[in-house]
């Protein structure tokens, strides 16, 4: 496992988030209290460009506190080649900002303009030397191992292997790091019928750089669409559980995108997180002792 952010809290920077983070640790540090998160990750795509009094209040919170960065549109499965140039920036972003990982989804986003969409690819084992390649292709630019996440997919254009199988492939034959995204095990679980706990058990640890937890709207008993939009729902969190279990207490971001509740609930969700993980520390401690 990586011992990066171990037993470590995060949450996701959004701007719709940034004045009640910065009162939250503006509170923390008035109070001699903890901050309900330990590390943070943003979209370098939201911040590259980005200036003025937003840029500035981002600027102290990376050089203030743990950052990693979780990447929108490299479009690693995409048909376009890929935007080396954007790829520099990105890297220059990543030095200077001092972020610690960086991650990208396993997916593509572009087909001849962005599609600012994650959109699902084949499954097949062409893909696979495909998609290796082109992770390659980023890491040796960026001149460090990227992570790449499980997607929520909700259809799949071909499929030779399955979901766990075409992920893990990927994975060795590019030699990266995994992101491992909890509720979009759980989500394609319940969208394409298969066992959400083996899939996780099955994943090499030491690849393992940092575990994502959201809310999703239940479309049916069927269909759930990945909207990291709601709270964290109790299957979700027994998931997570079972994750710490088979690889230990890892860092374990919350992502939450719009529809917004007061700070408190989140920080209790953040909390939850923690708790979580110090009785798994517990667990393993009580172990050794006995």
């Amino acid at each position: 496992m990586s011992s990066l952010l171990l037993n470590k809290t995060g949450l996701g920077v959004r701007r719709g988030l940034m004045k009640a983070i910065h009162k939250h640790l503006e509170d923390a540090k008035a109070f001699s209290t903890q901050p309900a998160m330990d590390f943070f990750e943003v979209a370098p795509e939201n911040w590259i460009q980005w200036g003025g009094a937003h840029r500035r209040a981002f600027d102290e919170l990376t050089e203030a506190h743990p950052f990693v960065s979780h990447g929108l549109s490299l479009s690693l499965g995409g048909p376009d080649p890929l935007r080396y140039d954007f790829i520099k920036e990105v890297k220059q972003f990543l030095d200077e900002k001092r972020m610690l990982i960086y991650s990208e989804h396993l997916s593509y986003s572009s087909d001849g303009g962005q599609m600012y969409d994650l959109m699902p690819m084949p499954l097949t084992y062409a893909m696979v030397d495909y998609v290796a390649d082109r992770i390659q292709q980023v890491q040796d630019i960026l001149g460090r191992r990227i992570a790449v996440e499980n997607v929520s997919y909700y259809a799949t254009p071909a499929q030779e292997m399955s979901e766990f199988d075409f992920f893990l492939s990927v994975v060795k034959k590019a030699d990266c790091d995994i992101l491992l995204d909890v509720n979009n095990v759980y989500v394609n679980s319940i969208n394409h019928q298969y066992d959400a706990k083996s899939f996780i058990a099955g994943l090499p640890s030491e690849r393992i750089a940092y575990m994502h937890i959201a809310g999703h709207y239940e479309e049916s008993e069927t269909l759930i669409v990945d909207t990291h939009g709601a709270a964290v729902i109790p299957k979700v969190w027994d998931l997570l559980k079972c994750a710490y279990l088979h690889h230990g207490a890892l860092g374990t971001l919350l992502e939450r995108d719009f529809n917004y509740p007061d700070f408190a609930e989140l920080a209790s969700e953040l909390q939850q997180i923690r708790l979580t993980q110090n009785q798994m520390i517990g667990n393993e401690n009580h172990a050794i002792i006995s």
